[in-house]
């Protein structure tokens, strides 16, 4: 079967080809803006039956976007992608990891944002701050299918009260907290443009993700990381050229600042030097 997916959706970009290795899908992807599928792409690119194609079955969408910088996938865009799948007979999936930053970004019951789809995941762990854990949902039957495969695949935990007991924490106590992560996102993102030779297209922080370009400092991101890595700074490559940073519980104003100090001190150095690395 095939399914149709935006074209730098985490479960085609990072996940080893394993929803062709495991689940047998061969990947259409289409790209979206800001990470968001329009639903005549999508329409475009559903294949007729035919014994020479894989039948389209599945659309699959991120909410919120990761590469895309945090980006979200509004109700109305899911409705709008929902109407479609329904009227060709397809599943619509979301990879729902950060679905609560959306919803929080929003100021709208996650609900608003789940009800289109057939079936999802969140995580309980990144934004919800959980030591491990997601979640999968859908009707029982796609449930208790997706718990047999687990097992066969070796997920099984017996031992999973461990998991469940702060997962319920975060459901109860650690969404609202999320808008700080967004305040602290935007503060970092706002002093990043500032610097000169970063390029950052704010149109996309949008939640706790932030996206910058360096390439106007003649380095390469790889280097940049490096380099604020050994100030005490983490973040992580995301191109030749781009950079991500992700705020979360823990992160304080304090640290945004500090960490911006760093990022200026780094672009400083580089642009005295007059630094060119590939």
């Amino acid at each position: 079967d095939g399914v149709i997916l935006e074209a730098e959706s985490h479960i085609f970009y990072y996940e080893v080809g394993g929803l062709s290795a495991i689940g047998g899908l061969v990947p259409i992807t289409i790209k979206g803006n800001m990470g968001v599928l329009d639903p005549k792409d999508v329409e475009a690119t559903i294949r007729p039956k035919d014994i020479h194609f894989p039948e389209t079955t599945v659309v699959a969408i991120e909410n919120t976007h990761n590469r895309a910088g945090g980006t979200i996938t509004t109700p109305e865009q899911i409705r709008a992608i929902s109407e479609l799948t329904k009227a060709h007979g397809l599943t619509l999936y979301m990879d729902g990891a950060r679905i609560f930053n959306a919803a929080v970004a929003l100021k709208t019951d996650v609900k608003n944002l789940t009800k289109y789809v057939d079936n999802m995941m969140f995580c309980l762990s990144k934004g919800l701050s959980c030591p491990i854990g997601s979640i999968v949902v859908g009707d029982r039957k796609f449930v208790e299918r997706a718990r047999k495969i687990r097992k066969m695949l070796g997920g099984g935990m017996r031992q999973a009260g461990v998991i469940a007991a702060p997962g319920i924490i975060a459901l109860e106590k650690m969404v609202a907290r999320l808008e700080e992560d967004h305040r602290n996102a935007r503060l970092l993102a706002e002093g990043l443009a500032k610097i000169h030779g970063i390029c950052i297209d704010m149109r996309l922080v949008q939640t706790n993700i932030v996206k910058f370009d360096v390439s106007g400092l003649g380095i390469s991101s790889d280097t940049f990381v490096s380099m604020l890595s050994e100030r005490g700074v983490l973040s992580l490559p995301f191109s030749k050229k781009d950079i991500r940073m992700v705020t979360h519980r823990g992160i304080e104003k304090e640290h945004i600042e500090k960490a911006l100090a760093m990022v200026e001190d780094v672009a400083l150095k580089v642009r005295s030097k007059g630094k060119k690395v590939d």
